[in-house]
């Protein structure tokens, strides 16, 4: 048996605070997503939409799936132009109190998600595909 050093590295993951928020969005809208475009304002923030509510494309990278406890995943995307600066990144999807962006569903909450990053270690770097 491997020694959990050949496990994939995971690009994303997601706190407690922000996956317990995850789940409540999730029995009000139904299955969700993430896309991180790395604009300014709003889209600097991590968006949270009903499943498919954001098209993706070639445009786009998938990071991985966040298992908040909801019945499905909930993929997170990122826009390649962004990818290419945040590609050694970890990313962490928190909540805080605040207002959140006009088109993410955690808006009317009174909190809003946001990334938190650190840069990947020398061995999840060489384990990334």
């Amino acid at each position: 048996m491997g020694t959990g050093t050949d496990a994939p590295v995971e690009r994303v993951a997601v706190t407690d605070a922000a996956a317990a928020l995850l789940r409540e969005l999730r029995a009000e809208h139904g299955p969700l997503m993430f896309h991180q475009s790395g604009g300014c304002c709003d889209g600097s923030s991590p968006m949270c939409y009903p499943a498919g509510g954001f098209r993706t494309g070639a445009v786009d990278v998938h990071l991985g799936d966040l298992e908040p406890g909801t019945p499905e995943p909930v993929p997170v995307w990122m826009s390649r132009s962004q990818f290419e600066l945040w590609s050694h990144t970890h990313l962490t999807i928190d909540v805080v109190p605040g207002r959140g962006a006009g088109f993410s569903l955690e808006a009317p909450t009174g909190n809003r998600f946001l990334i938190r990053s650190r840069l990947m270690t020398d061995g999840e770097a060489e384990r990334l595909p």
